[in-house]
């Protein structure tokens, strides 16, 4: 992708102005110093962002994802709605998880739809925070939905009373995982099997199962429970409806055991980005729910509405399921 702001900077000019007014306050004498930290108790407060008082336009990043199709269209139709909100030109950029997280980190974005780990690395790279989180209508918990284990519909894999009950039957079992960085499709899993004692870490998994394959999205992972290539795979609970996967096929499938409680994708925003404007572009994200406009949000990733989230509240979870795979944001 190519996401290209023209300037200086912010985080590097706040660097440069910091260090400048350090370099000044060595030629102040001691009395001069502490007379005029008590006549501005906000000396030492960090130094004003002037350069982001006032955004002349406002770049945002949308992810590409596989239920998506003709995304530029859609994400610009937002963008112009925006736009008129705002007053400000709004640019719609595609790309990744990794490149919208660069975007922020690098200043040439100023609000990223992210899913939650990204959204936890963009807190640490670039200070931004979640503030909006997308609403589904197959998402469980609203704005939380379910990792789900399925096996085939004939397997002789069965729901227990406990999780370890359940989860014991996989033991020696052909595994699908999504992929090494899914949330629902490994870290929240695996984070399980640690829980329940199967396994200390993600490197150890080839101890509890027989063979480990990894389908690289939802579909695939499902697929090779389909044609028998694995015994079991994990999924997000919304991976079992088109476009990843086929009525005829799913009818093949059930689900043996569900984990709750993970996040959904949300709205990350710079800490560049100024208090004020940043709860008007909040603001103008929320009337994206009202029924004129919601036909307009809902056909980027058929979700249906938008809340606003704690950014801890709502990441805990994936805190807590990395930390107990071994895993970094």
């Amino acid at each position: 992708m190519n996401i290209n702001k023209v300037g200086v900077s912010k985080k590097g000019l706040l660097v440069a102005s910091g260090a400048f007014a350090a370099l000044t306050g060595l030629v102040v004498s001691t009395l001069a110093g502490m007379q005029a930290t008590v006549a501005n108790p906000n000396l030492n407060q960090p130094v004003p962002r002037l350069l982001a008082q006032k955004l002349k336009t406002l770049t945002i990043v949308f992810p590409s994802r596989s239920d998506s199709t003709d995304l530029q269209t859609k994400a610009n139709a937002v963008g112009s709605f925006l736009s008129k909100e705002l007053g400000i030109p709004v640019k719609a950029q595609i790309g990744d998880d990794t490149a919208a997280v660069e975007a922020l980190r690098a200043n040439r974005a100023d609000v990223a739809f992210l899913s939650s780990r990204p959204a936890l690395k963009a807190e640490q790279l670039a200070n931004a925070r979640l503030y909006l989180a997308e609403v589904r209508a197959n998402y469980s918990g609203r704005f939380t939905y379910n990792s789900i284990f399925v096996v085939p519909a004939n397997s002789q894999l069965k729901s227990k009373s406990t999780p370890k009950a359940t989860l014991e039957q996989l033991r020696g079992k052909k595994m699908a995982f999504t992929s090494p960085t899914s949330g629902s499709g490994f870290i929240f899993p695996v984070s399980e099997l640690v829980k329940q004692g199967f396994v200390p870490d993600k490197d150890r998994l080839d101890g509890f199962f027989g063979q480990i394959a990894y389908g690289g999205s939802y579909g695939k992972a499902l697929e090779a429970v389909v044609r028998g290539q694995a015994d079991v795979a994990v999924v997000s609970e919304y991976a079992l409806f088109p476009p990843y996967i086929s009525a005829e096929d799913k009818s093949k499938l059930r689900v043996l055991h569900k984990i709750s409680g993970v996040p959904a994708h949300g709205i990350a925003i710079d800490n560049d980005v100024p208090v004020l404007m940043r709860e008007k572009i909040i603001n103008a994200l929320l009337k994206l729910n009202k029924p004129e406009n919601n036909a307009l949000f809902k056909s980027l990733y058929n979700s249906t509405e938008l809340v606003r989230v704690d950014h801890n509240r709502h990441l805990k979870p994936v805190r807590e399921a990395l930390k107990n795979v071994g895993m970094e944001p």
